[in-house]
C-alpha cells in the first residue's frame, strides 16, 4: 500500500484529502507544520508528499529543498506563475492550485506514483541515442560504449531517471552519496564537466545542461 504524506495546516482540507485518499486505497500520514513534517521524514519515507506552501513555522518553500528522493506535489492557494515555476525548478514534480478538483488531483498522484515506480524498476534508461543499462553498468551512445567513473555514472543515472526535472546541486550530492561518498560540493562541477565532455566526444551533442543557480538536467533539443 502506497503511503502519502499530507503537509497542510488546514484541518478541513487535510481531513477531506485523508478521507478521499484512504478510500482510494492509500495509507495516509499527516503533518501540520514544516517542522513537524521534517521530524516525520527523519524516520519515515512516504511514497509521495502533498505539500502546502503557507505553513506555520517553516514554510513549504523552506521544506521542499530538504525533501530528498520523494516526489512532491505542491498544493497551494498561490496562483502566481512565478511561484509555480520556482517550486517546479526547486524540485516539485507537480503544482496544483487550490481550490482543486479531487479527480484531477487523484489523477496527478497516480501519474507520479506510476512514473516513480517505472523509474525505479527500469533497468535500461534511454534519452535520445544515450542508453544506460543499470544491470550491466554500461553507458553507450549509438552503440559506442563510454567509460565513466563511478561518480560520473551515478550523476548520469540520477539525471536520466528524472529527465524532465531540474536536479539541484544539494539533491545530487544527497542522492548519490551512498554510491559516491567522495563527491563533494567543490568537486561536483568538475565531475559534471568531465561527464559532459565524454558524452559530447561521441556525437557532438550536449546531453546535460546547467540551470544557472539551481542545478542540472538532461538537455532537450
Amino acid at each position: 500500500m502506497k503511503n502519502i504524506l499530507i503537509i497542510d495546516d488546514d484541518i478541513h482540507i487535510g481531513n477531506m484529502l485523508e478521507e478521499v485518499l484512504t478510500r482510494e486505497g492509500y495509507c495516509v500520514s499527516r503533518a501540520y507544520s514544516g517542522t513537524e513534517a521534517l521530524l516525520y521524514l527523519s524516520g519515515n519515507r512516504p511514497d509521495l508528499i502533498l505539500l502546502d506552501l503557507m505553513l506555520p513555522g517553516l514554510s513549504g518553500e523552506e521544506v521542499l529543498p530538504k525533501i530528498k528522493g520523494i516526489p512532491v506535489i505542491v498544493v497551494s492557494a498561490k496562483v502566481d506563475v512565478d511561484d509555480k515555476v520556482k517550486m517546479l525548478l526547486g524540485g516539485a514534480v507537480d503544482y496544483v492550485t487550490k481550490p482543486f478538483q479531487i479527480k484531477e488531483l487523484l489523477a496527478r498522484i497516480s501519474v507520479q506514483l506510476r512514473r516513480n515506480l517505472s523509474a525505479e524498476n527500469n533497468t535500461v534508461l534511454k534519452f535520445h541515442d544515450l542508453i544506460l543499462d543499470t544491470d550491466k553498468h554500461l553507458v553507450s551512445i549509438s552503440g559506442n560504449d563510454i567509460k565513466l567513473t563511478r561518480t560520473e555514472y551515478a550523476i548520469l543515472k540520477l539525471l536520466m531517471q528524472n529527465p524532465s526535472q531540474v536536479i539541484t546541486k544539494s539533491q545530487l550530492l544527497e542522492r548519490i552519496s551512498e554510491d559516491t561518498p567522495d563527491c563533494t560540493e567543490s568537486s561536483l562541477k568538475t565531475h559534471i564537466s568531465h561527464l559532459r565532455t565524454k558524452l559530447r566526444s561521441v556525437d557532438d551533442r550536449e546531453y546535460v545542461e546547467s540551470v544557472w543557480g539551481i542545478g542540472f538536467k538532461m538537455k532537450e533539443q
